[in-house]
């Protein structure tokens, strides 16, 4: 099937949409926030302020019920790029700096599958996906990496803001590295004499509240030890502006082709060490003051759509990798500046956590003329389906086998559809399944990091919540429809070794 067939007939399944069959399918931007929690933003009920959000969240569609894959990163970004859910592949948990890639070298990915459509693909931010294959020398070609499993053009922080090496990789090869000062790079144990957050904690203009005590980078003590690399090495404040400058960079260089941009945000992530225009802007601290960083960096980017006349060309999704946590390894008042701001909205659990707030996640979806102004919609809406879905809407093709787990749910994805996916698994320490308004937790533990709960144990048969009428996931009600827990036991057990891609 053609491309230009394919889409023709995506816009007679969809009489909403208002292209003509023979235009072309829409750049797609995909903004990726980084532990931002379901009631961060303010169009979700936050207390920060978020206006370039807002805006587009009244120019397009608010999704109530969308959700990460995982509750945490690694897992959640694997599994959007590669459709398959990231519990079937080993080695998908969260990654030390040095990992090597966890995807595979050639395999049909999204941005691959897109590329193959005609699109031009970038990633820009944070990764933590791994680079290479083997033991990674930082001072020479680092690769295999993004160019390897579909983007054109990539500039990253290789895993996060607080692990080493706290530098950026650009089309493989470390930014502004001084061959005369390699870099070393090690987890576990020392190397060289370097100081630490241990051994020279006076050093540090943010100390930690646990772990994060290792190599000391901008004056921020980190996961792992590194030495050398010294003109390389990021500063945390201008990492916004580094982030958007290139992502709307990659914007400007367009012109026939369309392209897909993968804007994978550092913020809110931490070290949240924001920008000084940003730092005390919204008296919450610095977890605070990173969400209107984010939100800034969001405003970058819509306005260089703006600028280049792209913007009504262009599907726009912006949404997160995972719930929200607070305090998760830096002192940085997040806990005690709080307030009256709710990070998880009404919903219980965050970042880490089996509950609805470790995997739902705020998603907002713009695109002009085609997606109704100030709509919103309570489909079940998953990231898994996000490679099918907007490879269907390129025109592209999926191989037979690839994105496994992946439906193409665009009409829910742009709000046509009102119940979305039938069933979808949530990843947190052992896996849970939603089923339309009920979610059934296995037996076992929960790791609590969010609101006033620390831990929770759930006993045989497990838990099951009716979130249309407890969404805050207070009351277990198995006792009460044993028979629906034994359906959902059984179809989570048949989901955890079976594809889940409905083709």
């Amino acid at each position: 099937m053609t491309r230009r067939f394919s889409f023709a007939l995506l816009l007679l399944a969809c009489p909403a949409m208002v292209l003509a069959a023979d235009d072309p399918p829409p750049n797609i931007v995909l903004i990726y926030a980084d532990d931002l929690g379901y009631g961060d933003v303010s169009c979700y009920g936050g207390r920060v302020a978020t206006p370039n959000i807002d805006r587009l969240a009244t120019q397009g569609l608010r999704h109530l019920d969308a959700h990460c894959s995982a509750a945490t990163c690694t897992p959640s970004r694997y599994t959007l790029l590669t459709g398959s859910y990231a519990f079937r592949q080993k080695g998908t948990g969260i990654q030390p700096g040095d990992a090597n890639l966890i995807i595979r070298p050639g395999s049909a990915t999204l941005p691959s599958l897109l590329r193959d459509a005609g699109y031009d693909t970038a990633v820009v931010g944070k990764w933590h996906l791994g680079l290479g294959d083997g033991p990674i020398d930082w001072n020479g070609r680092v690769a295999p990496g993004p160019e390897a499993v579909g983007f054109d053009y990539h500039f990253l922080v290789p895993a996060t803001g607080d692990r080493v090496p706290c530098v950026y990789v650009e089309e493989n090869r470390v930014v502004d590295l001084d061959p005369a000062d390699p870099i070393t790079v090690r987890y576990g144990r020392p190397v060289g004499d370097e100081p630490t957050g241990v051994s020279h904690p006076e050093r540090l203009k943010m100390k930690p509240s646990h772990g994060h005590a290792d190599a000391i980078v901008n004056g921020i003590s980190r996961i792992g030890f590194m030495t050398g690399g010294e003109s390389a090495r990021w500063i945390d404040e201008d990492m916004a502006d580094v982030l958007s400058a290139k992502a709307v960079g990659f914007i400007e260089r367009q012109r026939e082709a369309p392209f897909f941009l993968f804007f994978s945000t550092h913020d809110i992530h931490v070290p949240r060490v924001p920008h000084s225009r940003f730092a005390g802007s919204t008296g919450r601290g610095p977890r605070g003051d990173a969400i209107a960083q984010l939100d800034w960096c969001v405003g970058q980017v819509v306005e260089a759509l703006e600028r280049a006349g792209l913007a009504d060309s262009t599907l726009l999704i912006v949404s997160s990798d995972n719930g929200a946590v607070l305090d998760d390894g830096y002192v940085d008042q997040a806990n005690e500046l709080l307030g009256d701001h709710r990070p998880s909205g009404g919903l219980r659990g965050g970042k880490y956590s089996k509950f609805e707030g470790g995997t739902r996640v705020p998603t907002v979806v713009r695109w002009p003329g085609r997606v109704p102004p100030g709509s919103e919609s309570g489909a079940l809406v998953g990231q898994v389906d996000w490679a099918a879905s907007l490879v269907s809407l390129a025109g592209g093709e999926v191989p037979p086998g690839a994105l496994p787990d992946s439906r193409d749910q665009l009409p829910a994805l742009l709000g046509d559809e009102a119940v979305g996916r039938p069933h979808l698994v949530e990843q947190a320490g052992g896996l849970s399944l939603r089923q339309g308004r009920w979610k059934f937790v296995p037996p076992g533990q929960s790791r609590e990091r969010l609101g006033p709960w620390r831990s929770h144990k759930f006993d045989p048969p497990g838990a099951l919540f009716d979130l249309q009428t407890d969404p805050g996931e207070q009351h277990n009600v198995a006792a009460d429809h044993p028979d629906r827990v034994e359906q959902m036991r059984a179809l989570l057990k048949r989901l955890r070794s079976t594809p889940d891609g409905g083709r």
